[in-house]
């Protein structure tokens, strides 16, 4: 580790989405997504991930607001995301690529709730403001810059590249990846980060479930 200080930060991340290329040739069970997903991060990011939240309700807070935020177009408008700028060839089309007959399998749903409240909270914010925030300042020696160091090429980089991650939702994408940069950089706490990612995820992914609304990408 001393010698691929970035290995904590981008290997679970890279794993995850190795995994989610190789689903688009062949399923990947969520079960095994979910076990090699986490088995990186045990592997390689536990030195990493010492500490806990230091401002847990205001982090659970900006979760359900980031949720609000996410589906709050699409409830306004019905037909945002229809609109050419979410619709089209480059970012892609609105909908989810969950198969139907995995929309009611109990272990499928568990291990794919799983993924996103867990596995990816924690691979992505290692990522995203963990590493490449910090690796965009100084990428020689990015372990050397504090987490939650401003700087604006660094910031606004990573909210747009978040944004990209996130397909025909890029816009709430891009708040979104604003607002957990503006969290990294008022907490310097990666737990902080996680739990509200995590909290993003779980209600989303609740409301997927429970309102049918699969576009999300469950």
């Amino acid at each position: 580790m001393r010698r691929h200080p970035a290995l904590p930060y981008t290997l679970p991340f890279a794993v995850f989405i190795a995994l989610l290329a190789l689903n688009q040739v062949f399923l990947v069970p969520a079960w095994l997504r979910f076990t090699l997903s986490m088995a990186a991060i045990l592997a390689v990011s536990r030195p990493v991930l010492t500490g806990k939240p230091s401002r847990p309700l205001l982090s659970i807070l900006l979760g359900l607001a980031v949720f609000a935020i996410w589906v709050g177009p699409d409830f306004l408008v019905p037909s945002w995301h229809h609109f050419f700028l979410f619709d089209n060839g480059v970012v892609g089309h609105p909908a989810g690529n969950t198969p139907p007959a995995l929309k009611n399998d109990a272990v499928f749903l568990v291990f794919r709730i799983l993924i996103t409240v867990v596995a990816v909270p924690i691979l992505e914010e290692l990522f995203w403001r963990g590493w490449l925030m910090r690796y965009l300042i100084d990428s020689a020696h990015f372990e050397t810059v504090p987490l939650g160091t401003y700087a604006p090429l660094a910031f606004w980089a990573v909210a747009a590249l978040f944004a990209s991650e996130h397909g025909s939702f890029w816009d709430v994408g891009l708040v979104t990846g604003i607002l957990y940069n503006g969290w990294m950089l008022r907490t310097r706490n990666l737990w902080d980060c996680i739990l509200a990612h995590a909290v993003t995820n779980g209600v989303l992914a609740a409301y997927v479930i429970l309102a049918g609304q699969w576009q999300y990408g469950l």
